[in-house]
């Protein structure tokens, strides 16, 4: 299990030049026109993750097998979306498949490239997009809401429960605030919730695409997202699409370290991205490893051991008996699970266990 990324703009924002890159394909055709993305790309790429280098030198593996993120690249949104301009009805349908959004902004001047509201102004590009996902979700409620009324009142149990969680989402919006600002006061209402599937409940995460020479510091339309990100309580990050095209292009990593370097930069926007969008999704990563394989999975955080197991296979969770756990510090410092064994590190844990980052797990079953 990974976690699946919508990349969403305006068009001609840059959103095909940093998918191509990030995923290092030329899949999706980035060109100077609007709609130049009409089927969503789908790309995936490794989540790079020292820790599986440590593990498969302790345990010998064969081989290391990391987990993967996913990127959807989705057509650009014009105003009029939600009632179905330009290609809105399937954009929206796109989005609704996605688990976060990258909402990439345009962050840079080019009179080559052509803006499709004739300016640069990201903050409006930015709520132009979540306007037209606020009013897709009005409007999917207010159908919604009165066939619920009447069964809530003819004494419908499961109708009775939703209608309050539907009731506060439709207020929200009303007022002109995006659904992710509901928050639900315990784990049943929070399940009700998300079962409206409401566009504006994803988090979102803000990429200022800049001109290479602002990568590193940043430039005036970037401070101004991220205070505008600030208040909205959302991420956001300063990426130069170009750059990372460029960064695609070097297969080794340690040209990729260098090129960096020259350009006053830490990290790649791919990390930076799966670093936010790790936190944006509360998820985790815990290994199995062994003489076969180092690897690594990714689960949502307060996930309980057997769901976890689940995830490796489905006879794992349905005949869980125990998982045998040891931190990762642990699992390096003795030098792997036998050792780990011997100095009590090694723990016996049950259905209760919540998973942390960096367990590395063995799970026992019977089927």
């Amino acid at each position: 299990m990974g976690f699946n990324c919508g990349i969403v703009g305006l068009p001609n924002v840059g959103k095909s030049t940093l998918f191509n890159a990030l995923t290092q394909t030329a899949s999706a055709q980035a060109a100077n026109y609007p709609f130049c993305t009409i089927d969503p790309n789908i790309g995936r790429v490794a989540v790079p993750d020292s820790r599986l280098k440590e593990l498969q030198k302790i345990d010998t593996s064969e081989k290391i097998i990391p987990t993967q993120l996913e990127f959807v690249d989705i057509a650009g949104l014009v105003r009029g979306a939600s009632k179905g301009e330009g290609l809105g009805n399937q954009f929206l349908g796109n989005i609704r498949e996605v688990d976060a959004i990258i909402h990439v902004l345009r962050c840079f001047e080019n009179e080559d490239i052509a803006h499709v509201e004739g300016s640069i102004d990201p903050i409006r590009d930015a709520m132009t997009v979540e306007t037209e996902l606020m009013i897709a979700d009005l409007e999917s409620l207010e159908k919604r809401i009165i066939p619920l009324q009447k069964k809530a009142h003819a004494g419908d149990k499961e109708s009775k429960q939703l209608l309050p969680i539907m009731e506060m989402a439709l207020e929200v919006l009303q007022k002109g605030r995006p659904a992710r600002t509901v928050k639900p006061s315990d784990p049943d209402q929070l399940k009700l919730f998300q079962s409206l599937f409401l566009l504006t409940a994803k988090p979102v995460l803000y990429v200022c695409n800049v001109e290479e020479e602002s990568a590193a510091s940043g430039n005036i339309y970037s401070s101004e997202v991220i205070e505008y990100a600030k208040k909205e309580n959302n991420p956001a990050l300063i990426i130069s699409a170009e750059i990372e095209s460029q960064i695609a292009a070097l297969s080794d990593p340690e040209e990729q370290k260098e090129f960096l370097k020259t350009l006053q930069l830490e990290e790649t926007g791919l990390n930076q991205i799966i670093k936010a969008g790790y936190t944006l999704l509360d998820l985790l990563t815990f290994f199995t490893s062994g003489p076969k394989e180092a690897r690594a999975w990714t689960v949502h955080q307060g996930t309980l051991a057997p769901q976890a197991a689940g995830v490796i296979h489905s006879d794992f969770e349905k005949g869980f008996i125990r998982a045998e756990v040891v931190s990762y510090k642990d699992y390096v410092d003795c030098g792997g699970e036998n050792k780990a064994r011997e100095m009590g590190k090694l723990r016996t844990e049950g259905k209760a266990y919540i998973m942390h980052d960096g367990d590395v797990v063995h799970f026992l079953f019977n089927v």
